[in-house]
């Protein structure tokens, strides 16, 4: 207690800090025992709650970089490609170009090594890897696409495993275990495809059960796996140094220039001598009728052509590196030859065809590249591994680019020596046909082929293995993200943690792949999704790189965005060589998940760099945007819509909102802006909740905008200040939307249409538009369809055309789609009417608006009695208004008590609740005469004339237009009409209320439309 109490005098000056913010030590002691926790597929943030730092440590992770990163990278890498089918790329390409290919491939995957140690070391990554690293760089819908790219790749792999070992096994192995047998060639490649199938479906659903029943032992297994990679590949370069001196035996038999089946005869010779008797070997009887060795009943090619035996493996002294510089592509079914030997080039029988070495699928430098591709990949062991490793953000670095390094030298010196080693026809057999159905990789190795055989066999079963163990974690990290909602169930598992039902879709989707039982066919797949994931690492490098995020700060240093860049290109590049509309398909898949989570909205703010780059990107645009007002052409209204709230802090009017939506149709700016009344300090709270209604209304009346709600002490002063202050730099309203203060007339407080002529000289003096929709709840919802009808809009003078271009901008949304739209203007007495009609018909026709145009002519008129009674209504009432405002200090102790009650909610309307400032002004000469009930008005002037002839004649404009309007447009969806602008001087501020009154009289929905001053609406393209 003593040294609590010596501590809190020490802080005594930041009492109030810490009761809410942590001390610096225990923060720190708290963000030490995170860091040694070892990170399963728990989120990183659950990681850091008062439960889980509760829970027993367990012991900390001890793993360096040699075991924990260089050699898991290297199994990882180290695959099925390079025993089964890099002899064959050498043979096709050739060693130059398979040295390109290879060197494409490993380039590729270095600068992605590069750009990972830096995302990698720039913080804790938990389990999850390159999931973890991309969606938190760049943000859940990116991180979710490549998060599922990265799973179907890693699945795709586990895929291509079993298939490589099934071929190991059917092929190499145990050539008696096939199911299916075809009779002719083409029989025998299909049945060999079933029976891959067959082998690999019995295969898959084993590893899966030992996946499912214990991962620890698939972990224990992976040194004895490593161990076969590493034992099979010394057996290579051991090989290849013995042939200098003592090549192995494996001769091939030719006939002319082509390559023999070498297991179909016993003899490389048309005939044998038995005892002294010269006999046909088992040659000439596949090529000839049986029966005496006459010539006539062989095969023309086979006559003709001399049958000859050379060394399949020449040695590296040999000088046959020379031969195999260069490509030699082949179509499906094209026979293998070999350049040098003499041969004479008839037809022979298709009989025989069997009898020769063909190939089996067509071969382009592309393809290869597609193929060998997935032999490069494997990058991501160790980052997949940081939570178990002692010193994460040095050894994922150091250990990947090691194993990088170490594979592509190994597999650059592999192409060179199998060129330098091995018989160009030999390398072009893709399963060793000639040459006793050997692995042609097993042929080279020393003490003995069958060292390659098992030892890729346990290698490729292995990486399967690891394969399955790794997706459904990586999965059920996606899954428990929760940024995909249909994948919720796939993070749930055994009790222990194990993923079970995302090991069950993991087993579904590699069975697609070996369902497909070629592969040839399966390699491009994953290539795909792996290029895809690795683009996106190298974007987030480079995107955090080039933003100079302040949290980027990745303690390996030798990275450079235009690496990253590269890195991205190449990815890129070799997605589309290998195979384009794979290509185009695994972006579309990766675009339809980034669009499915923007759609589903990932509530997930993870401090990504892609929202750093809208920021850049916004601030450039603004920055550009600030040089100038935009062009006619460009003009739209940029909306500034003020809204009332009621005291329960709910939008009084949300048809505005509606109005909004259905001008804009989600383009441009809109701004929700309302006023809280009362003191800042006080209000925020309740500022923050009027901010969200106003958000979710917003969201309900599907407006894109932003929403800005501030505290003033008077209303007026708050909406005043809205107008100066909304936006920012070229980003600014250029119109104000507010609703009408109904019921002003009813009302004895002048305040509501006193701040509404206030309002409306603001965005006068601010050069802004003005739109009042009245009768607002009367307005179509989004939901309703016009099937007919019109928009009229009654141009009585030009306000820059914004009269004509609301109805267009309405009619783009569906609700007035249908809408016709009507033109009227007024001309006088001397105006031509007809001419004035051609003018404005030409007029729209060069704006291209299609309208109606009609000319109502009003005749002068004398006024009429009418007239003058709603004046003289009008003056009366303004004059009692005022007297009752001037009368007793009783009825001001009243209304301050009124006052009182009501100042606990102090909600700012935006036209009513302020203190409006008294002017006194002296008494009018008007006898009042005050009931418990209503003050009455006794008065002589009723029988007066009006005093201000002004009234009369602006009174007059209105009835006259009034009448004009509902006479012609009474049954039209929508009224547009010029807003008169308010008196000059401010005692006429009531008078102009009840002449806006008169003039929308008796229409349904009207718009009042003020223009700011410029035009908006050109005739030039």
């Amino acid at each position: 207690l003593k040294r609590q109490s010596i501590s809190q005098q020490n802080l005594a000056l930041f009492e109030e800090e810490l009761d809410i913010r942590p001390k610096v030590s225990s923060l720190l002691s708290r963000l030490v025992n995170y860091t040694n926790i070892t990170q399963g597929a728990k989120e990183h943030e659950e990681e850091e709650s008062a439960e889980a730092s509760r829970r027993k440590t367990p012991k900390s992770p001890n793993m360096g970089t040699l075991m924990g990163v260089y050699l898991p990278c290297l199994q990882n890498i180290f695959g099925v490609i390079l025993f089964l089918r890099l002899t064959w790329i050498v043979g096709m390409a050739g060693i130059m170009q398979s040295l390109l290919i290879v060197l494409m491939c490993c380039s590729c995957t270095m600068l992605t090594a590069i750009s990972m140690s830096a995302i990698a070391t720039n913080g804790v990554v938990p389990a999850g890897g390159a999931y973890f690293m991309i969606s938190r760089s760049l943000g859940p819908e990116f991180g979710g696409a490549v998060g599922l790219c990265f799973y179907l790749g890693t699945t795709f792999a586990s895929a291509m495993y079993i298939l490589g070992a099934i071929e190991i096994f059917l092929k190499y192995l145990v050539p008696q275990a096939a199911i299916f047998h075809g009779t002719d060639p083409l029989g025998s490649d299909s049945a060999m495809l079933n029976n891959m199938r067959v082998y690999g479906s019995i295969c898959l659903t084993l590893m899966a059960v030992v996946v499912f029943v214990g991962v620890r032992y698939v972990n224990k297994l992976a040194s004895l796996f490593l161990a076969c990679v590493i034992i099979s590949i010394v057996s290579i370069y051991a090989g290849a140094i013995k042939s200098m001196t003592h090549p192995p035996e494996f001769p091939i038999c030719m006939l002319g220039n082509r390559t023999l089946v070498r297991d179909r005869f016993d003899v490389c010779a048309k005939t044998v001598i038995q005892g002294n008797i010269t006999v046909p070997s088992q040659l000439w009887e596949r090529f000839c009728l049986p029966g005496n060795m006459s010539s006539a009943q062989c095969d023309d090619y086979f006559i003709q052509n001399n049958v000859t035996e050379i060394q399949g493996i020449p040695g590296l002294g040999s000088g046959i590196i020379r031969e195999n510089m260069w490509g030699n592509y082949l179509q499906k079914g094209e026979i293998l030859e070999k350049a040098g030997l003499q041969s004479v080039d008839t037809h022979g029988a298709l009989d025989n065809f069997g009898m020769y070495v063909s190939a089996d699928i067509a071969t382009s430098f592309t393809l290869l590249v597609g193929i060998f591709f997935p032999s490069a990949t494997g990058i991501m062991a160790g980052s997949n591994r940081s939570g178990d490793l002692r010193d994460a953000q040095k050894s994922i670095p150091v250990g990947t680019i090691l194993a990088i390094t170490t594979t592509s030298l190994v597999y650059l010196s592999s192409v060179v020596l199998f060129g330098s080693c091995i018989e160009g026809v030999v390398l072009r057999d893709k399963f060793g046909d000639a040459v006793r159905k050997n692995l042609v990789v097993g042929t080279l190795s020393w003490p003995s082929p069958w060292v390659i055989v098992i030892g890729s066999f346990f290698s490729t079963v292995g990486a399967g293995l690891q394969s399955l163990t790794g997706a459904p974690r990586l999965l059920q990290a996606i899954a428990k993200d929760n940024i995909i909602p249909f994948l919720r169930v796939f993070g749930h598992g055994k009790t222990n943690g194990e993923p079970t039902w995302a090991l069950l879709l993991t087993g579904l989707i590699a069975e697609l792949g070996i369902l497909i039982a070629s592969l040839d066919m399966v390699a491009p797949i994953l290539s795909m999704f792996f290029l895809m994931c690795y683009l996106f690492v190298n974007l987030a490098c480079a995107v955090q790189t080039l933003l100079r995020t302040p949290n980027w700060r990745p303690r390996f240093k030798y990275y450079h965005w235009a690496l990253s860049f590269l890195g991205m290109s190449m990815c890129l590049a070799l997605m589309f060589i290998s195979s384009w509309y794979y290509a185009i398909v695994a972006m579309g898949i990766a675009g339809m998940i980034y669009k499915y989570i923007e759609y589903q909205g990932a509530e997930k703010e993870w401090g990504d760099g892609i929202r750093g780059l809208s920021l850049s990107a916004a601030r450039y645009a603004l920055l550009r945007l600030e040089v100038g007002p935009p062009h006619t052409k460009n003009w739209r209204p940029q909306l500034l819509v003020l809204l009332k709230l009621d005291e329960d802090l709910h939008v009084k009017y949300p048809r505005l909102l509606t109005f909004a939506s259905q001008l804009k149709a989600g383009k441009g700016l809109t701004i929700v802006g309302s006023v809280i009344q009362g003191n800042f300090l006080d209000s925020y709270g309740e500022m923050q909740a009027a901010e969200q209604a106003i958000k979710n209304m917003m969201e309900i009346e599907r407006v894109k905008g932003f929403c800005q709600v501030v505290v003033a002490s008077k209303v007026r002063e708050g909406i005043v200040h809205l107008i100066q202050s909304c936006g920012l730099g070229g980003m600014k309203h250029n119109t104000v939307v507010m609703g009408w203060p109904y019921g002003w007339r009813q009302s004895e407080d002048p305040r509501a249409w006193k701040t509404f002529i206030n309002t409306v000289r603001c965005t006068t003096a601010a050069h802004l538009a003005l739109m009042v929709p009245k009768n607002v709840s009367f307005y179509p919802s989004n939901h309703e369809r016009f099937t007919d009808g019109n928009i009229d809009v009654w141009w009585i003078v030009h306000d820059g055309g914004m009269l004509m271009l609301l109805p267009f901008l309405l009619k783009q949304h569906k609700v007035w789609r249908k809408c016709k739209m009507r033109i009227f203007t007024v001309a006088q007495m001397d105006d031509n009417s007809i001419q004035m009609k051609k003018d404005l018909a030409t007029f729209l026709y060069q704006l291209r608006i299609e309208a109606e145009v009609e000319v109502v002519e009003m005749h002068d008129s004398d006024i009429s009695a009418y007239t003058y009674e709603r004046t003289l209504m009008m003056e009366q009432r303004s004059q009692m208004l005022r007297q009752m405002r001037l009368s007793s200090a009783e009825r001001q102790r009243e209304a301050q008590l009124v006052k009182d009650r009501h100042s606990l909610v102090r909600m700012g309307s935006l036209y009513s609740d302020e203190e409006e400032e008294v002017v006194e002004a002296p008494p009018e000469k008007v006898q009042m005469t005050w009931t418990k009930e209503r003050p009455t008005l006794l008065c002589l002037s009723f029988l007066l004339q009006p005093r201000d002839q002004s009234n009369v004649r602006r009174m007059h404009t209105a009835v006259k237009l009034n009448e004009v309007i509902v006479n012609r447009s009474h049954d039209a969806r929508l009224v547009l009409l010029n807003m008169p602008g308010p008196p000059r001087n401010a005692d006429g501020d009531e008078n102009y209320m009840e002449f806006l009154e008169v003039l929308t009289e008796g229409l349904e929905r009207v718009l009042l439309v003020r223009g700011g001053g410029r035009e908006v609406i050109t005739i030039y393209s």
